[in-house]
């Protein structure tokens, strides 16, 4: 499918499938959980709903990023310090080399959110299905948790939820996501989890 040519039925449901996007109430606080990235638009998404009352606690995870060398926990620790976040808010994992180990090394930090009763909010790129099953797998006294997207840019094009068919680097990406993750959950190493009126659900 990589190379073929997708009819509009095929980009709806593939995009139908993968797009995690389950904001949370309005008003309503919950811990954010940023998944590993090179690219800043998460933690500007975390420090907004920060200074708005919405993130009294944000997760940043992501190790040594391979394209960049960067460790992404660190640069999303400084980006929200530098746009006012206290440090005292931001639990880091600087570990993590994919979405599985992001949500496997910040157990404590996610536990730390349910044990003081807020929910979750997963904050990922829009087509990364792969975020809500880890976390559903791997913490399960999580049984439903939000999620905030965000559309990421490649070879300075922004792989939109329209466009992403005629980007090589978007195209690629979003039908990994939706292969990967459907063969996860049928062979049973993914959890399944369910969009419910708003909300990810276990």
């Amino acid at each position: 499918m990589g190379g073929e040519e997708l009819s509009a039925e095929q980009v709806r449901e593939i995009v139908g499938f993968v797009d995690v996007e389950a904001p949370p109430p309005r008003g309503e606080p919950t811990a954010h959980f940023i998944f590993g990235t090179n690219q800043s638009r998460p933690a500007e998404i975390a420090a907004e709903r920060y200074h708005k009352g919405l993130a009294p606690l944000i997760i940043v995870s992501g190790g040594i990023n391979r394209h960049t060398g960067i460790v992404e926990a660190d640069e999303f620790r400084k980006l929200l310090v530098g746009r006012g976040v206290p440090d005292s808010v931001v639990r880091c994992e600087d570990q993590a080399a994919n979405t599985w180990q992001n949500v496997e090394f910040s157990l404590p930090y996610v536990r730390e959110a349910v044990e003081s009763g807020l929910k979750v909010t997963a904050i990922s790129k829009w087509y990364h299905r792969r975020t809500v099953h880890c976390l559903a797998t791997l913490v399960p006294e999580l049984d439903s948790f939000y999620a905030l997207s965000w559309e990421p840019v490649y070879a300075g094009k922004v792989v939109s939820r329209v466009a992403w068919p005629s980007i090589p680097d978007g195209r690629r990406r979003v039908i990994r996501e939706w292969e990967e993750v459907s063969r996860r959950v049928t062979e049973g190493s993914f959890k399944s989890v369910n969009l419910v009126d708003g909300i990810w659900r276990t």
